[in-house]
């Protein structure tokens, strides 16, 4: 599971309108990230590093927190286990160790979700497709600016990307990891 960009500074012009798209998926995020953790599906958090160029995970979020967003970054913190990137542009996998870690837990299955879903889901999305992923992008755990804009980028992700969209609540994991360990054996031949 990547959660993409959610440890936020809001430090930008449109950022209003994106902590008030982006409030009511932080408990869609939390409640598929413990499905998730309880079905033992690793959670990498692909994060932005906003500048902080000498930062780790910890500063990162004790530097978020204490923004405009905070109370969003506060309820979706890494936890100690959890797997984290730092990203210096939109797509998770540009100038990142995301393959390459990916690669060494034989993860071939990608459940995306985080801010904005327009820009830095959906590149990141677009790469892992060029990659050969296999695509889930709940459309209830990401947020763009613009409702329409976040609806169009679940479009594109869904039709050309052939993401599978479910709103988290009915994704069923057990389902995604069956499907994961068929696509793994094909692989192995």
């Amino acid at each position: 599971m990547l959660i993409i960009d959610v440890i936020n500074d809001f430090n930008f012009p449109e950022a209003p309108l994106l902590l008030k798209t982006s409030a009511p998926i932080a408990d869609k995020i939390v409640g598929l990230k413990k499905r998730a953790k309880e079905a033992d599906i690793p959670i990498i958090y692909v994060n932005d590093n906003f500048g902080q160029w000498q930062s780790d995970k910890q500063r990162l979020v004790e530097y978020c927190s204490a923004q405009a967003g905070g109370n969003f970054v506060k309820a979706l913190q890494p936890d100690e286990d959890d797997y984290f990137v730092i990203k210096p542009k939109h797509s998770g996998f540009f100038s990142t160790p995301l393959s390459t870690l990916l690669n060494e837990l034989g993860i071939q299955t990608l459940i995306l979700c985080g801010v904005a879903g327009n820009i830095c889901v959906l590149f990141t999305a677009n790469d892992a497709y060029m990659r050969g992923f296999t695509l889930y992008a709940p459309s209830d755990c990401s947020a763009s600016n613009i409702k329409e804009d976040n609806e169009r980028a679940f479009l594109l992700m869904e039709k050309t990307l052939n993401a599978d969209i479910t709103p988290s609540e009915e994704l069923d994991l057990q389902v995604i990891i069956e499907h994961a360990e068929k696509d793994k054996q094909k692989t192995m031949f």
